[in-house]
This record gives structure tokens, C-alpha cells and sequence, in this order.
């Protein structure tokens, strides 16, 4: 949350000629109404459902630049279809600079809460080890420019 899977994959894609699907967006698009809307009637849960739906659907296709929600690899057969079908990239950043691009706006319905910083540290101790172990390519996005993170990811690519 607050990376810049979003940003950075939609320039990847555009830049390696791919189509681009993220995938809180692909969710939205099919229930018709915001993430936090979906949250608040379902609870994480049944979002975390919807969500693997379209991972699997997704995942599936091939020539994709896929962002996905940051809670993604909290579900192990989100993990496997992530790990085997692509390559995936970890976009990581600190906790000073994700919450500043992450409370920029209030469509972060796990950030709607009395304390976002220890929040997004939670999030964080749980979710960083999960991304460390799917991760063919782990980039620092803090101090980089969007260019300079994408010029890291096509090397990788290149080599590949």
C-alpha cells in the first residue's frame, strides 16, 4: 500500500508494449462500487475472496503488467499463482514514505483507523516477509524516481 504498484505498472506496461490490469481496480470495475464500500458490507474477508477471484483469473492471462492489492499475498494460493505464473516484482519502501503516499487519500480502508503508522507497521512485519519470499526482484522505491524504478525492472527483464 502506497509503493507505486499502481504508478509504476502502468508505465512498465506502456513502456513493454503490455496491457496493464490492477487489480483493486478490476474488482471495483466488476462489483461496480469503491474498495472501502466493499470492506465496510463484506468485512476483509469477503473482500480477500473477491479478491483471489480475479488473481486467479488474471494471473492466467499472459503479456500483463498485474499491480496488486497489498494484502495479495496473504492468501497462499494468491502466493502460487503469483509466484509460478510471472515474475514478481516487490516494490518496497520504507514506513515514513508509504504512509505518506498512502494517506493521500481516503480510499485505504485498513488506514482508516486512530493510529495509520502503527497500522502500516503491522501491515508491514506481515506482509514484507511474504512479498521477500515470492520475489524475483525486490526494488527500493523510496529515494528512486518512477523512471529509475522502471529502468531497474527492464534490466531485470533483459536478463531473464
Amino acid at each position: 500500500m502506497g509503493a507505486g504498484k499502481s504508478t509504476i505498472g502502468r508505465r512498465l506496461a506502456k513502456i513493454l508494449n503490455l496491457r496493464f490490469f490492477d487489480s483493486d481496480q478490476a474488482i471495483e470495475n466488476r462489483t461496480g462500487v469503491r474498495i472501502a464500500l466493499i470492506f465496510d458490507i463484506e468485512g476483509e474477508e469477503g473482500f480477500r475472496r473477491r479478491e483471489s477471484d480475479v488473481i486467479e483469473e488474471l494471473t492466467g492471462q499472459s503479456d500483463i503488467v498485474l499491480a496488486t492489492g497489498g494484502g495479495v499475498v496473504l492468501n497462499h494460493v494468491n502466493r502460487k499463482n503469483l509466484a509460478e505464473r510471472g515474475v514478481v516484482v516487490y516494490l518496497r519502501a520504507g514506513i515514513k514514505q508509504l504512509l505518506k503516499r498512502a494517506t493521500r487519500d481516503n480510499k485505504r480502508p485498513l488506514l482508516n483507523t486512530d493510529d495509520p503508522r502503527k497500522k502500516m507497521e503491522e501491515l508491514l512485519k506481515t506482509r514484507s516477509p511474504l512479498y521477500e519470499e515470492i520475489a524475483d526482484l525486490i526494488v527500493d522505491t523510496d529515494r528512486q524516481p518512477v523512471s529509475q524504478v522502471i529502468e531497474e525492472i527492464c534490466k531485470y527483464r533483459a536478463i531473464q
